[in-house]
């Protein structure tokens, strides 16, 4: 864990959806010694159990697995109130048919299987066979009946595979429980607060600063995002527009719901409650 004087490492998530929160997060102007690692949500997990990551984004069902060594950071998340247009489960029949159906998931995040067996299971009924693989659609509906892909993976698929139905998760989520849905939180390991929590507060508050940047003016995302990605800038601009960045009661109240199912079919081993840090940030634009 690092001290007041050793290198913080920082977890950024590789897909659009967290770019907000990340575009103006520089490791090299904190005082505080701090590096950022990029990957996606599944190795950042890995990273914050293992402990070498010591802050940043992770999946929201992995921080409910290791909640017991880490705290959310206030104000952030990726979440959607409805549609999130970068989560879907792709299948060779309308849903209401794929009951008992043999089912591909991605390998790149936690949250998004698990939402979608807690769908699949308890809002439409029936058991599934499922299948984890790499997020190649192809590939995954050569052997299986329907296919989850995420991030960038499914917003590419939407552009290339029109043949195939399509259920975007956020959405059957909002229309099953009325509620928003947090795909990915940041957090900070328990113990990094306790050995250096003057460094882990300059962090956090350029997060902050960053997401506020980002919200107020979308269009350098955009134009980076229709660069690396492809597509035009008024897809990314409603893409980035309809995402949620904060974590207010609204976003709290579906991840905790999302949590309490997760506990009932035994994909978590107990129950959860989030426990935010609530270290005051004070943020310093332009440092």
């Amino acid at each position: 864990m690092p001290g007041a004087d050793s290198k913080t490492i920082i977890g950024k998530i590789s897909y659009t959806n967290a770019w907000p929160v990340f575009h103006y997060v520089h490791p090299s102007i904190l005082d505080t010694p701090a590096e950022m690692i990029t990957a996606v949500p599944a190795a950042l997990n890995r990273g914050m159990h293992s402990g070498e990551i010591h802050i940043g984004a992770l999946s929201s069902f992995a921080y409910a697995e290791m909640s017991d060594r880490l705290l959310l950071l206030p104000d952030l998340s990726v979440s959607a109130d409805g549609a999130v247009n970068s989560i879907f489960l792709f299948s060779k029949k309308p849903l209401d048919a794929l009951k008992n159906a043999t089912i591909a998931l991605t390998n790149t995040s936690a949250t998004s299987v698990n939402l979608l067996k807690i769908l699949l299971e308890k809002s439409l009924g029936g058991t599934y066979s499922y299948r984890t693989c790499e997020p190649v659609l192809s590939e995954m509906m050569a052997e299986a009946d329907a296919a989850l892909l995420i991030g960038d993976h499914a917003i590419r698929a939407t552009w290339s595979h029109s043949d195939y139905y399509k259920t975007d998760l956020g959405q059957w989520w909002k229309e099953w429980t009325g509620c928003s849905m947090t795909f990915a939180v940041w957090a900070v390991n328990r113990h990094a607060v306790k050995q250096n929590p003057e460094g882990m507060a300059e962090i956090a508050a350029m997060f902050l600063e960053s997401k506020q940047r980002s919200v107020s003016d979308l269009s350098p995302i955009v134009d980076e995002a229709v660069r690396r990605i492809g597509g035009t800038g008024g897809f990314w601009m409603k893409y980035f527009s309809n995402l949620c960045y904060h974590f207010d009661e609204r976003q709290q109240e579906g991840l905790r719901l999302y949590f309490k199912f997760a506990y009932e079919l035994g994909l978590l081993e107990r129950e959860v409650v989030p426990e935010l840090w609530n270290e005051k940030l004070s943020i310093r634009v332009n440092k």
